[in-house]
């Protein structure tokens, strides 16, 4: 196995375990198990678990960057389900990791995976952008867009967990929210009810 093999098998194992529980309670034995080489080894690829758990994580948010790589061509709805279904592939595809990431508190948070976190938020917004085709826009289409990812957000970590919805209707209630979200701002730039 060359050495980035070795080490992608390594980050793999990690978000593997990290499906079953919390990162910080996933252990140098328990990867080297469940990666079947040695601690030695191990040590060659990473100098410690929390430079693991960092890599890790930035594989998830490095997914999702590449998910929202482009768009498809066509009416601005038909752009923004291709970036959501997206969103929601990769997010699926790394269910552990991006739980892992977005979960409130965790302790293996660094100032590196909250920059991967923001740069994942910037390039969704990018992409509505792009599907509006919107060059410049207002303080509060900006504002809309961002509340809108937080909804993404906190929707795709619930149902990672619980899976109470089909996909489908995850996917068409997303979109459907941001559609609310946008005709409410619109209104209001309208009438410029804001300052």
């Amino acid at each position: 196995m060359t050495p980035q093999a070795r080490r992608d098998d390594l980050i793999r194992a990690a978000l593997d375990l990290f499906g079953s529980r919390a990162p910080e309670l996933v252990t140098v034995d328990d990867i080297v198990a469940r990666a079947e080489v040695s601690r030695p080894l191990f040590y060659r690829y990473f100098p410690s678990l929390r430079e693991l758990q960092v890599q890790a994580l930035r594989t998830v948010t490095d997914g999702l960057i590449d998910g929202l790589a482009g768009l498809e061509e066509g009416p601005p709805e038909t752009r923004l389900r291709a970036a959501v279904r997206g969103l929601i592939d990769v997010a699926d595809h790394y269910r552990a990791g991006y739980i892992a990431l977005l979960r409130s508190g965790s302790v293996i948070a660094t100032s590196d995976t909250d920059a991967a976190i923001d740069e994942v938020r910037n390039r969704a917004v990018a992409l509505i952008l792009d599907a509006l085709d919107v060059q410049d826009p207002s303080p509060l289409l900006s504002l809309t867009l961002r509340c809108w990812t937080a909804v993404v957000e906190g929707a795709l970590l619930s149902w990672l967990q619980e899976r109470t919805l089909p996909r489908d209707l995850l996917e068409t209630w997303l979109v459907d929210q941001l559609t609310a979200m946008l005709a409410a701002t619109a209104t209001h730039e309208e009438t410029r009810t804001f300052t």
